[in-house]
């Protein structure tokens, strides 16, 4: 009796077992990698040319942080900062400290420091810090509690999922704009009457908020969204351009 099937279909079983292997280690490599800190950066840590202790700066001398990165809330790009910010102090403290020693020579020579840049958004991605800064959302909301790392070092994972998560729901980030620097911020910081009285409170709340003791950080969030007007694009052309 004639073979109803061709020679070549008696290896199309392993053919197809082969290409789905293949395919499901490929879609798992593939996963692995680009959910991993490896590729979101978290946890990295440089050694910075001068070290620069932000919670001795900013929780122990109080200083803001657009004292240094001075463009964050009016430009799309921050900045680092320059010799002359450095300088400004360190002329007269800590003068003499051999660990800022580059700096001094930046400041003699002319040359920048080369600081090593942390934070990196691709190519293919637009941010705007200056839009983000002015409308509710901390510094410690992307880089987290700076204030507290004797070494900076990527905290967050800025993925596109991350990003995501809070332009579906930016009341569970957002913050009164004079609080943005303050690192230490907490929803129960805020005084009901105070925050009802300068922003008011969503339309459709069905109380006086005014006569809470304490606001979410929901609520507080659901008033700035609603007053600030604010509705972050969730389409690829919002960040890709």
């Amino acid at each position: 009796m004639a073979n109803f099937f061709p020679r070549w279909s008696n290896w199309l079983p392993l053919k197809l077992l082969v290409c789905v292997v293949t395919i499901v280690m490929g879609l798992t490599a593939a996963t692995w990698y680009y959910v991993t800190p490896k590729y979101t950066r978290v946890g990295y840590e440089p050694i910075q040319p001068v070290p620069f202790p932000h919670d001795l700066h900013v929780s122990q001398l109080g200083m803001d942080c657009r004292y240094c990165h001075s463009f964050v809330d009016v430009a799309a790009h921050s900045n680092l900062p320059t010799t002359q910010t450095c300088m400004a102090c360190h002329q007269q403290v800590q003068k003499e400290n051999p660990k800022l020693e580059p700096v001094r020579a930046s400041w003699k020579t002319g040359q920048p420091i080369e600081w090593v840049q942390i934070h990196r958004t691709p190519d293919y991605v637009f941010y705007n810090h200056a839009a983000h800064v002015n409308r509710g959302i901390s510094c410690a909301a992307c880089h987290g509690q700076v204030n507290q790392m004797p070494v900076v070092y990527h905290a967050k994972p800025h993925s596109m999922a991350w990003c995501l998560e809070c332009h579906r729901n930016p009341e569970n980030f957002l913050r009164p704009e004079d609080q943005i620097t303050n690192l230490d911020w907490k929803p129960d910081d805020v005084q009901p009457a105070a925050f009802v009285a300068k922003y008011g409170q969503p339309k459709d709340a069905s109380e006086d908020w005014s006569q809470k003791q304490k606001l979410s950080q929901r609520e507080i969030g659901q008033t700035l969204k609603e007053r600030w007007n604010i509705q972050p694009p969730l389409n690829c052309q919002g960040c890709h351009r």
